[in-house]
Parts: C-alpha cells; sequence; structure tokens
C-alpha cells in the first residue's frame, strides 16, 4: 500500500445531507467548478409569496410573471427573504453558512446583510436567503438566478466550566491587546 492511499483511507468521509425537493422544478445546490468550496443557490420564485422588508417595516409581495420569467422586484437597498423550494437535514456536526457571490455583489449590488447566515443542523424548514440590493436602481430577482452560495463546516459544541480564568500568555489590556503596530 502506497503513502498516499493510506493517507487517503484515514480521511474523514464526507458527510451526507438529505434534501427533499419542495417543488419539481428546485434546481439543488451545485458546484459550480470542482475545486469551488461553496455550492450555488438559486432563487426559487415560480407563484411564490416573498417576505420583504425596507428596513423599518415587513410585508409580504407576490412574486409576478413578466416576459416569461417568475420574480420580484427590488427597490433600492430594499431586502426581500427569497425561498430556495428545498429543506434538508444535516449531519449533527455540520452548519451550513450563507454567503454572498463576489460576481452578485460586485457586478449588481445584490448582498447578503447577515452574511454569513447560519442554516443550523437542526433546521428543517424551507431554506431562504435575506438579500438586499445595495444598487442605486432597482433590481430584478428571477427565478432560477444564483443569489448566493453555502460553505458547509463542521462545528465543535463545547460544554462550558465557571471558573478563574488565569493568564497563559503576555497577553494584557484587552481588546486589540498585543500592542503591535
Amino acid at each position: 500500500m502506497s503513502a498516499d492511499s493510506g493517507a487517503r483511507s484515514e480521511e474523514k468521509s464526507s458527510p451526507t445531507v438529505i434534501v427533499e425537493r419542495l417543488h419539481d422544478d428546485v434546481m439543488l445546490p451545485a458546484r459550480a467548478t470542482a475545486g469551488s468550496a461553496g455550492f450555488d443557490l438559486r432563487a426559487h420564485l415560480s407563484e411564490r409569496l416573498v417576505r420583504c422588508s425596507n428596513g423599518e417595516a415587513q410585508y409580504e409581495r407576490s412574486a409576478n410573471c413578466a416576459d416569461g420569467e417568475w420574480g420580484i422586484e427590488l427597490a433600492p437597498r430594499e431586502m426581500a427573504l427569497i425561498p430556495l423550494g428545498f429543506r434538508t437535514r444535516l449531519p449533527q456536526d455540520v452548519e451550513a453558512q450563507i454567503r454572498p457571490r463576489s460576481g452578485q455583489a460586485f457586478k449588481h449590488a445584490l448582498t447578503v446583510p447577515n452574511a454569513p447566515g447560519t442554516i443550523d443542523s437542526d433546521y428543517a424548514e424551507e431554506w431562504m436567503v435575506i438579500v438586499r440590493n445595495d444598487a442605486p436602481a432597482a433590481r430584478r430577482i428571477v427565478h432560477g438566478e444564483r443569489i448566493a452560495q453555502v460553505v458547509f463546516s463542521r462545528f465543535v459544541a463545547p460544554d462550558f466550566r465557571v471558573s478563574l480564568v488565569e493568564r497563559t500568555s503576555e497577553r494584557a489590556g484587552g481588546f486589540g491587546s498585543t500592542g503591535k503596530h
């Protein structure tokens, strides 16, 4: 057995995410390339009601069909909770981190204001992404558009114990305390 194959056998296998499509036409998260860390997330807006916010009030708006595409229009600085059309069961020690797509943020000013948003392993409802139109003009999000990405990460849930915390290094002085400029 080669050293290379031995290293591979010691690696942990990839976790499995169970996915339930809530609509027949849902496009599941997918990586654009083999080297992509993020899986693209696509809006599912066909005949959907979308929760929106202007930062002061929350309201619902129906997606509409224009030029043969379902979508929703966002005014400048307006946010929407965009449905993705699926739900999952994540492994117990895995979280899903929702992040903006660089191209959407730079080219179209579509951001994910709570990035990274976390989907916990015990969340079993439809996935949604909060997006904000940071452009100075209205912006239409259409059904099937790649609006964000998800990166999966293992996490540790430690126990906490109350005790004195003694200094174990030279750090002192609080936040930003290394004193290096």
